[in-house]
């Protein structure tokens, strides 16, 4: 699968990144929510990890923009246990999951499974 990691920590990126390259193609990373609709746009991933809280462009308003574009995009949320009212607005905006900071292999890969599998 083509993936899309968005996130304004570089160390969360590198950590999607070491989870994720070993079986799926890693096509862009972004930091906040304007690079990630640009690259979604110009790379067409299959999925989108996408944080919530980030400068510029949140990845609420990130993820209704991608999905406004494409209605079929697939967009996994990445949170921190505290945002829960965010995740709310986030599935309103188009998210198809979500996972929690700090990140585990086990847990990215089954929500990553579960939206490919539809």
């Amino acid at each position: 699968m083509d993936v899309l990691i968005t996130d304004d920590s570089g160390f969360m990126r590198d950590l999607l990144r070491e989870i994720l390259e070993e079986d799926h193609t890693i096509v862009g990373e972004a930091e906040n929510g304007v690079e990630a609709v640009e690259l979604y746009q110009e790379e067409q991933p299959d999925i989108v990890f996408m944080d919530i809280v980030m400068p510029i462009k949140d990845g609420i308003e990130a993820t209704d923009e991608i999905t406004d574009m494409d209605p079929n995009a697939k967009v996994v949320m990445c949170t921190s246990v505290e945002q829960a009212e965010q995740m709310k607005d986030s599935i309103k905006a188009g998210a198809e999951g979500y996972i929690t900071k700090p990140f585990q292999k086990e847990s990215v890969l089954e929500e990553l499974n579960s939206i490919a599998a539809g």
